[in-house]
């Protein structure tokens, strides 16, 4: 937005960092807060401190960098109330767990290392952080964030002290701090719909299990390879011979690959899931019911063969959706869910498409108000500035929600 159009915004922007900044103890730092939010709003190409206080009639560049680096403001309390706002407006049909990355330059930056960076679609240096956001078709809002630490991290405390990470903070794999997310956002209280992932935590059968223990909701994508069994197969006990613990239930027969049991079970009709720029989108979907095959890869079951198979958890019918484009060689996408099958088609794929939010969330993120300008190089830092661009895409998402209110592109 151009400079005039954010003025024209101090008033209800005023009241919004009110709210949402309540819990900062000081005047001070409640006003650096708007002015970095208008900072972030401003047109410019970079969102770093330095060229937003060249933009801002009142920057103050050492003020700005205390607040954001230095000042110990605690992020989780405006992060719950903005999550509190935000889930009110929305309504969520769905949280969507993902990931991000942030290419960086030199080993200095708090968590950066050698990783795969989906910014650039290969291994670089970069951060990473996991991220729930809020979404129905119509709006979407990020409502909490952690930067995934590496383990050449937690194990390097010189990097640690440099950077401020704090001594609870220890490695975890990102299907765990995605957990560890939605568990504090349900500790706020907040009422968790359907949870929604891409294949990087649907493909793990332990962050499944861990959503149907919290009894979650899920639709997630997975791979073509992974591997099930049909529906109505049962494991069966084999008899005990009294030498050594009682062998686990096993089944009888081979699992197989989604990819097959689609192709070989999957009726497709046609669904439509919602207005493109081009029209209406639409696809080929099946609904199976499937065993997961849990623990053990096809692989380990041709291996184990002459009808002894490795034990692969015994776990329960789930729903399987299929897509097949119509022209397609072959299925392209799939999703478990623990919805029953009976759940209307159109709503399993609804719910399973609402992924493109989070692009368009990424995208107004970054692109918009500078996700990943931040230049600093601590823990805390990074944090702080993660919180309030939340808070400015929050602040004009609710401007478009409100049917009174023009926002300026």
């Amino acid at each position: 937005m151009r400079l005039g159009e954010v003025e024209r915004l101090r008033g209800d922007l005023a009241e919004f960092v009110a709210e949402v900044f309540g819990s900062l103890p000081r005047r001070d730092q409640r006003r650096w807060g708007e002015c970095y939010l208008r900072g972030l709003m401003l047109d410019g190409r970079r969102k770093s401190i330095q060229p937003m206080v060249a933009r801002l009639p009142d920057g103050n560049m050492q003020a700005l960098q205390q607040f954001v680096n230095q000042s110990p403001w605690d992020w989780l309390a405006v992060r719950r109330r903005i999550a509190e706002r935000m889930c009110q407006a929305i309504g969520p049909d769905v949280w969507i767990v993902d990931d991000v990355a942030f290419p960086k330059c030199g080993t200095a930056s708090v968590a950066v290392a050698r990783q795969y960076c989906g910014a650039l679609g290969k291994r670089a240096n970069c951060q990473v952080a996991v991220s729930v956001h809020a979404a129905t078709s119509a709006a979407s809002c990020p409502l909490d964030w952690q930067l995934f630490l590496p383990e050449e991290w937690t194990s390097d405390p010189i990097r640690r002290q440099a950077a401020g990470v704090p001594e609870d903070v220890v490695y975890a794999p990102k299907t765990q701090i995605a957990l560890g997310l939605l568990d504090r956002l349900t500790s706020w209280g907040l009422p968790v719909p359907v949870v929604v992932a891409d294949c990087g935590y649907g493909r793990s059968v332990g962050f499944r299990l861990a959503l149907e223990e919290r009894r979650l909701d899920y639709v997630v994508a997975v791979e073509a390879k992974e591997v099930a069994h049909l529906a109505q197969a049962r494991p069966a006990q084999p008899g005990y011979g009294g030498l050594g613990p009682p062998t686990l239930p096993r089944y009888r027969s081979m699992p197989r690959t989604l990819a097959e049991l689609a192709v070989e079970l999957g009726e497709f009709t046609e669904v439509p899931w919602r207005q493109g720029s081009k029209g209406t989108l639409h696809s080929r979907f099946a609904v199976l019911e499937v065993r997961p095959a849990g623990k053990q890869s096809l692989r380990q079951a041709q291996e184990a063969g002459g009808g002894r198979y490795a034990w692969d958890g015994v776990l329960p019918v789930r729903t399987l959706l299929v897509e097949h484009p119509e022209g397609a060689p072959e299925p392209t996408e799939y999703w478990i869910t623990n919805l029953p099958s009976s759940t209307p088609v159109e709503r399993l794929v609804r719910l399973a498409k609402m992924r493109w939010r989070i692009e368009h969330d990424y995208r107004e993120l970054k692109h918009g108000l500078g996700l990943d300008h931040f230049e600093g190089r601590s823990w805390r830092g990074w944090h702080h500035h993660v919180t309030l661009v939340t808070a400015a895409q929050a602040f004009l998402t609710l401007r478009r929600l409100d049917p009174k209110v023009r926002t300026p592109a």
